[in-house]
């Protein structure tokens, strides 16, 4: 286990994390600074994440870039880092996102006359936004168990205060039902994580106790416990291993969000501001669906092959019921909920069925859904604040008055039901194929939710887009220049990444192979008949 001579890892994580108090000591009368150093600390970001990507081997070792530091010796707790191609991608991903979500919630915190001039507003958003960066990025990067806990568990914190306190002040019923709302959706964010986290501490203390009995000695290193089950002197017990892997699951399926655990999701989406709509969904989010790949097939592989039937189930509910109630939303931004309950549960699904199209396929799917999301949210949330109202109902003819608002919208929407030529459909393609191979009827099942996708999207486009100009959309603006430059990046790589995506799938699929390798699985051979395909 190698150290990286040069700290690249550590500085990519404290980058956004020094910026955000930074950020947050900015003068009251500076906020428009405030606003600026939090895009330059992004953008600084995102330059040491495509250095990262750069450096990354896809035919080297299974972790790369390593950093390791002891930290709290006693209990075996390293500062322990590394990236394999999955960690690669997410990073990137985060990284790419955040100079999109700031320069989107430009003027989302700007304060307003009935608030005290004591209040802070514009600094601390920007600040929470830097903060919750740094904690994804470092959940991305840890290797040792209690180090990504930590870390997963304290990014909770910064989202918070990010919905409960710079929510969406478009509501029906007036400002103080939206702060209410806020307020609601805010805790039962915090509450419905923090139990997941809760049970996973037991876990992770579990694991610490049946590596202390095996190896002599307590490690919550991922490397150590790897290498310690492949050289044999590792052997958990089947039903401990078991008890480990559901408190592990639980806290990633909260995180996801899995049925029956996603009900926080609409109304943490629904109150949010759109960038921050899309913080959630985009980013945070992909941690709980990347834990899983990580930590529980790599640690608990017998236990993920014994859950691999309910978890293939629970992914379908997932699939199905979000789209089926995806369609039936009156509101803007908890459609766009709804139908990212149903993505995850293909990304879940693509994970859980053990074929390496399809955790490739789940892999890809966590980047471009992310790309997809933030491009939706993103023109719904122009929307929004044009016409202060997140009801469908409330919009019509909008394709007439700003052509450039609803292109943009529809191909958001069209990379959501996953269009050939964009990126999500190789996503898709891939999960489905995988599917297929292995578990042919739940494959045919999760197909229905690709009509269902084209459902609520058309339904979404038709409804606000075309017909007749309402009244109060008559005179919405079109998209200002510092908007286009928010999406015209991201619908790049859309088109991008649907036409030519090689350059993610090779960084990918060595970590993918090792992941099998771990659950100690091959993908299946094709049924086919020698004699039969030799007469065709």
């Amino acid at each position: 286990m190698a150290d990286s001579s040069f700290p690249l890892l550590t500085i990519t994580a404290a980058v956004p994390a020094v910026g955000a108090i930074a950020t947050a000591a900015v003068p009251a009368a500076k906020r428009e600074l405030a606003k600026w150093l939090a895009l330059g600390v992004s953008l600084a970001t995102l330059v040491l994440a495509a250095v990262i990507a750069v450096r990354y081997d896809p035919d080297g070792d299974r972790f790369q870039l390593t950093e390791s530091r002891a930290w709290i010796a006693d209990f075996g707790v390293r500062y322990e880092l590394g990236v394999d191609g999955i960690a690669v991608a997410l990073v990137a991903l985060t990284a790419l996102l955040i100079p999109f979500v700031i320069l989107a919630g430009w003027h989302d915190a700007d304060p307003v006359e009935t608030k005290s001039s004591r209040w802070r507003p514009t600094q601390g958003f920007f600040a929470l936004i830097l903060a919750v960066e740094a904690m994804v990025i470092v959940s991305f990067l840890a290797t040792d168990v209690f180090l990504f806990y930590i870390f997963f568990e304290a990014m909770l914190i910064p989202m918070y205060f990010l919905i409960g306190g710079f929510g969406d002040k478009a509501h029906e019923h007036g400002e103080e039902e939206a702060a209410r709302q806020r307020s609601y959706a805010a805790v039962k964010f915090l509450l419905y994580n923090l139990a997941g986290g809760l049970i996973m501490l037991a876990a992770v203390i579990g694991l610490f106790v049946v590596t202390n009995d095996q190896l002599g000695s307590g490690t919550f290193s991922l490397q150590e416990i790897l290498q310690a089950r492949a050289n044999g002197d590792l052997d958990i017990s089947t039903n401990t291993e078991r008890l480990l892997f559901l408190g592990f699951f639980f806290a990633f399926a909260v995180k996801a969000p899995l049925w029956p655990l996603h009900t926080w999701l609409p109304n943490a989406m629904g109150e949010s501001t759109p960038p921050v709509a899309v913080l959630i969904t985009a980013v945070v989010d992909k941690v709980g669906t990347f834990a899983m790949l990580r930590f529980c097939l790599g640690l608990f592989p017998e236990a993920s092959d014994w859950a691999t039937p309910v978890v293939l189930v629970l992914a379908l509910v997932s699939i199905l019921y979000g789209a089926l109630l995806a369609i039936g939303q009156r509101d803007i931004k908890r459609l766009i909920a709804y139908a990212s309950i149903s993505h995850f549960g293909f990304i879940v699904l693509g994970i859980f069925v053990m074929t390496s199209q399809g955790q490739a396929g789940a892999t890809l799917y966590m980047v471009n859904h992310g790309i997809s999301t933030a491009v939706l949210m993103l023109v719904a949330g122009f929307l929004i604040t044009r016409r202060g109202s997140r009801l469908i109902a409330d919009y019509g003819g909008v394709q007439k008055v700003a052509p450039v608002l609803a292109g943009t919208f529809l191909i958001g929407g069209m990379a959501t039901l996953s269009l050939p030529g964009l990126a999500p459909f190789v996503s898709e393609f891939l999960v489905l194929v995988g599917t297929f191979s292995r578990y042919p009827a739940i494959g045919i099942i999760a197909t229905v939710g690709i009509v269902l996708a084209a459902i609520y999207v058309l339904v979404l486009y038709q409804r606000t887009m075309t017909g007749p100009v309402t009244e109060k959309v008559a005179k919405l603006p079109d998209l200002r220049v510092r908007e286009v430059l928010v999406v015209a990046p991201l619908i790049a790589l859309l088109i991008g990444l649907g036409v030519y995506p090689k350059p993610l799938t090779e960084i990918v699929n060595p970590a993918v192979e090792h992941t099998m390798s771990d659950v100690q699985k091959s993908d299946p051979e094709p049924d086919v008949n020698p004699v039969e395909a030799t007469h065709e």
